[in-house]
């Protein structure tokens, strides 16, 4: 095509398409393109602004490491991350939520009720509950790959006093599906802001914070993995998660329990606990693959 016009630029676009082009991806780049130069042609966008968001995304990836993954929390913060969890999630099974940028992968893995808090001091939280199928039988093997930060609002990967896995563990369900550890509360915190994500949080007026929680990643053979958080009731932020990760099924209840109260065995902790503590029952609905 010669004479590409504004009004012809997408449709010969998707002329150039090669015969052996997979179908997929067709499908996925003729509704970028169509969407892109449409949302182009509606804000008549300016020389000066294509740069400016060219720019962003180069910074975007200077600021990507191993251990902070920008694109993932620009994913995030614009919701992207967010709805195409709601688009796959099961209506039988626990929701799913955004993984994040801060997992680290390969945790070490922990005997049923061992204890997260490592050399961190705060409240006590004994989390237990039980992954079960659709139809509420117990699922016996599933792992359990859970993390959280620390009580200073921050995950090991971005705080180098930290141990690699602080607060990183994973479990393996007993017979009855059961699972149960310790730690201390998370906390709420702000999602990094020197980046562009920052730019656009301060641009379009918008605050960083997350409401407290806990990261689950829960397989078993037979069913499809679940990528979710569990979110506390009382959190100040639980209705403007700037990730937009809380859901209904997602919200648990901390339950105050008096000293002395404390499960005498079956927890790293037991018998050493002589203070007042917090329980969090959670339990976990997998779909068959």
């Amino acid at each position: 095509m010669r004479n590409v016009t504004e009004e012809n630029i997408t449709d010969t676009f998707l002329g150039y398409f090669g015969k052996d082009t997979n179908p997929r991806v067709r499908e996925l780049i003729d509704s970028l393109s169509r969407h892109l130069h449409a949302f182009a042609r509606e804000t008549r966008l300016t020389h000066e602004e294509w740069q400016q968001g060219l720019e962003l995304l180069r910074e975007t990836g200077r600021i990507t490491t191993p251990q902070r993954d920008e694109f993932v929390l620009m994913s995030d913060v614009l919701g992207l991350s967010s709805l195409v969890d709601m688009m796959h999630s099961s209506e039988v099974g626990t929701s799913s939520s955004v993984l994040g940028p801060f997992h680290v992968s390969n945790p070490p893995s922990y005997p049923m009720g061992a204890d997260l808090r490592g050399d961190f001091d705060g409240d006590i939280v004994l989390v237990k509950g039980r992954v079960l199928d659709a139809d509420g039988n117990p699922i016996p093997a599933a792992t359990l790959d859970i993390w959280q930060t620390a009580p200073n609002g921050l995950y090991s990967s971005q705080d180098h006093a930290q141990d690699e896995f602080s607060f990183h563990a994973k479990f393996t369900t007993d017979s009855d599906g059961s699972y149960r550890f310790t730690t201390v509360k998370p906390v709420p915190y702000t999602v990094p802001t020197d980046g562009p994500v920052g730019q656009i949080l301060d641009a379009t007026g918008r605050h960083p914070w997350r409401p407290s929680h806990l990261h689950y990643i829960v397989e078993a053979e037979g069913f499809r993995p679940l990528v979710t958080e569990v979110f506390p009731d009382d959190d100040p932020y639980l209705d403007q998660d700037t990730v937009f990760g809380v859901r209904d099924d997602l919200v648990m209840h901390y339950q105050p329990q008096a000293a002395g109260s404390f499960p005498s065995e079956g927890l790293a902790l037991s018998g050493k606990v002589k203070s007042d503590w917090q329980l969090v029952e959670f339990d976990i609905v997998l779909v068959s693959a």
